[in-house]
């Protein structure tokens, strides 16, 4: 915890700009935004969804859906780049650190020895460029996904004899430079899909085997929090990653009230970034070490017109009251800075509406709502004043966008129907993991679920 100066409070999100003698006090936590390498031509990408294409591609094809719906988004400051070009990648650093992230967690496709879209990352090492990075082994199918296939498997996770060692043994080049992020000296790595190594908690133990073999004093393995995991005990992981929308995209996050839908074929998903944020506020403190996530936004459209996820009601500024949030409940339950990271989903997301780059929706303001959240007054230990703070500060925000005088009983109006908010179980989860592979019996169970619950009101 660092003291700044009084000067800082635009910066803090204070409502009161008056002068004030107030102490403000700037928070460490290290924010690691996912980082998608996907923009550069690539032969298997040509193969499978035509020549030339890159994640431009969807991003430039998405269409609205609904009133008001936003797409295509288009880049600003950055624009259209190719990742083969280590400049952008400079460029892309300067910007994250000058609004206060710590470093990227670039996607690592690697299917028994085979790479993929790792041309951005190998420049990356070979250059100077000033930020800190870890690894997420993106360890799924490649399926497609976008046309709404996914069992026809364009590149398969094969988890043959040899592979932990042969994955490690890949992996050390990244280790052992500077700029990887190391949690008490153990280079961190995500995991994705955990459930989907066969036995993970043999393939981890074989991994930090061979990172104590190579000099490390061992391997922090942290996984993605998906539908089939509840804690990182059940894969003898070191940590879970929250991960939005995962979990947070149920039918209980249903906006109260839905678009008017100019799409006749849409069928896609609607979910509220007010009851993502409640959701969020409602998690407690677990028996194990939990790193906390955020989204800017979200919404596949770009890569599935018509059965996309979408989250509406985002906003940079609830953005920047939900990261303040996290932070104090990171200040308050995650006190070694070695490892006090929050995750935030994602720096370059661009076909899933997810990007802390700039559009030319919103500009620099998700990034100016990331550094403003450093800021803060009051006990670093105050998690429960924080959440209070939330919630009064969403419901301002709230009843401001629907143009609606936000008198005091307004105000506790909406304040209560957040603290009420009730989120999905994790046996919910669990089951709708296993059922996704019954497309007819999820979408039964599905119907079931969200009509129990609006019963239940």
């Amino acid at each position: 915890m660092t003291k700044v100066a009084a000067s800082f409070d635009a910066l803090s999100g204070s409502q009161d700009q008056k002068a004030t003698t107030t102490d403000i006090s700037k928070d460490s936590s290290k924010l690691l935004t996912f980082y998608l390498p996907q923009y550069h031509r690539t032969p298997e990408n040509s193969e499978w969804w035509g020549p030339g294409f890159t994640e431009w591609t969807n991003v430039a094809r998405g269409k609205p859906n609904f009133d008001g719906h936003y797409q295509p988004h288009i880049p600003r400051e950055l624009g259209f780049y190719d990742l083969t070009h280590p400049d952008v990648m400079y460029e892309q650093a300067e910007l994250a650190k000058l609004y206060g992230v710590h470093g990227f967690c670039f996607y690592h496709y690697w299917f028994s020895g085979r790479r993929i879209l790792e041309r951005p990352v190998e420049n990356f090492l070979k250059s100077d460029i000033d930020i800190n990075f870890c690894l997420c082994w993106a360890n799924e199918n490649w399926t497609r996904t976008w046309s709404g296939d996914e069992k026809s498997v364009l590149l398969g996770q094969n988890y043959a004899a040899g592979d932990d060692e042969e994955f490690i043994l890949s992996l050390l080049i990244y280790f052992k430079d500077p700029r990887y992020i190391l949690v008490d000296g153990k280079p961190m790595l995500v995991v994705y899909r955990a459930k989907d190594i066969p036995n993970p908690a043999v393939s981890f133990a074989k991994w930090r085997a061979l990172a104590v073999e190579h000099g490390f004093p061992g391997l922090h393995i942290a996984v993605v929090d998906f539908y089939d995991i509840t804690s990182p005990n059940e894969v003898e992981a070191d940590a879970l990653v929250e991960f939005p929308p995962h979990k947070f995209n149920g039918p209980q996050s249903i906006p109260s009230v839905m678009p008017t839908f100019t799409n006749p074929e849409f069928s896609g998903g609607i979910v509220d970034y007010v009851k993502v944020i409640a959701q969020s506020a409602k998690r407690e403190l677990p028996p194990f070490k939990l790193y906390r996530g955020i989204i800017p936004s979200w919404d596949n459209t770009a890569r599935r017109q018509n059965t996309p996820t979408t989250i509406v009601n985002a906003t940079p500024a609830l953005y920047g009251i939900w990261l303040k949030y996290l932070r104090a409940y990171t200040r308050k339950h995650n006190q070694n800075e070695s490892d006090n990271f929050i995750f935030i989903n994602a720096w370059n997301e661009w076909g899933e509406g997810c990007h802390l780059e700039p559009d030319h929706e919103w500009g620099l303001k998700y990034l100016e709502e990331t550094l403003g959240s450093s800021f803060y007054d009051g006990s670093p230990d105050d998690l429960d004043g924080a959440r209070d703070a939330l919630y009064v500060a969403v419901a301002k925000d709230v009843l401001n966008r629907s143009k609606k005088e936000a008198d005091q009983d307004k105000i506790d109006a909406v304040e209560a129907e957040l603290r009420n908010y009730k989120p999905v179980g994790n046996f919910a989860h669990k089951a709708a993991a296993y059922l996704l592979k019954w497309p007819f019996f999820y979408k039964l169970a599905r119907f079931f679920y969200r009509t129990v619950r609006r019963l239940r009101g």
